[in-house]
């Protein structure tokens, strides 16, 4: 299928691509590196009248690490940000940028897109979940910020207003004897994944959880956050036993559909599955030993 008739348009600088967006109203929508937006015109699952093509414009590309917190701008690709200082020094952050896909949507395809589309299974929101991020968004009102949980409501649906653009997207550094991990299931490198689940910790003396946040991706229409199964780890020392009671409450709190990637039972089995997988990842990222990042495929 071809999508519905539409007029290009290629803003020079970020204000001029906000002026735009205002003045063409609702029925435009930004374009970035368009992996997530086209096909979602061939499907015709939205026909905007405009697209204005934010692509091109300078100093939206960036990775950096300041007082405490790392910014990433809207239109770093996930190839770019996967070869980033950033990623280097933070595994889980690699583990996404550079599990995305295939080479050719990774070189494509921004972080700012991904989160602004909010497609359920998308990596970036679940990863940006277990961070606590907030997303930097600027328009014709000014600048704001707003926690990455409050940012995506529904499926494909976000806060963003008309005319607005995010511009970055921003998160605590992890502190000390920190680690994290994400994981995704899929049925093969270019697909969407079935599920997947992010997972960041920090332990103390003895292997003692002191802190954890837990996101399921595919587990509902926006990543879910798996607060049971937090409760289940914090303030106690890990050992397996206690990672499959707390996958279980993982399991029990997700909520994904049945289509035809599986059904809603197998899918909490994937989820439960992928939890322990990537729990035990970061537990030993937790102790700085290396791992490689590795997506399950079908």
């Amino acid at each position: 299928m071809y999508p519905a008739p539409f007029r290009y348009h290629r803003p020079a600088s970020l204000k001029e691509a906000i002026l735009m967006l205002s003045a063409l109203g609702e029925t435009a929508k930004p374009l970035a590196g368009g992996q997530t937006l086209i096909p979602i015109l061939k499907l015709r699952m939205d026909e905007p009248t405009d697209l204005v093509d934010i692509g091109r414009l300078p100093d939206l590309r960036f990775a950096t690490q300041h007082d405490g917190w790392v910014r990433i701008g809207a239109l770093s690709s996930h190839g770019w940000i996967a070869k980033s200082d950033i990623a280097a020094a933070i595994p889980i952050v690699r583990d996404c940028a550079a599990g995305i896909a295939d080479v050719q949507v990774r070189n494509r395809g921004t972080i700012g897109g991904s989160v602004s589309t909010a497609h359920p299974t998308c990596d970036w929101p679940v990863l940006m979940h277990a961070l606590d991020a907030e997303v930097e968004c600027s328009g014709p009102d000014g600048e704001r910020t707003i926690p990455i949980q409050d940012f995506i409501t529904e499926a494909y649906t976000t806060t963003i207003a008309a005319g607005e653009l995010v511009t970055a997207l921003r998160f605590r550094l992890p502190a000390a004897n920190s680690g994290g991990a994400h994981i995704a299931y899929k049925k093969a490198a270019a697909a969407f994944p079935v599920c997947s689940v992010s997972v960041q910790l920090t332990l103390g003396p003895g292997n003692s959880c002191q802190d954890v946040r837990i996101v399921m991706g595919g587990a509902g229409p926006t990543p879910r956050r798996a607060m049971q199964a937090e409760a289940e780890l914090r303030g106690k020392i890990l050992s397996e036993p206690l990672l499959l009671r707390a996958a279980e409450a993982a399991g029990a709190s997700a909520d994904p559909q049945s289509d035809i990637c599986g059904t809603t039972e197998y899918k909490r089995a994937l989820l439960r599955g992928l939890f322990v997988q990537t729990a035990n990842v970061a537990i030993r990222r937790c102790a700085n030993i290396k791992i490689e990042g590795s997506h399950v495929y079908a």
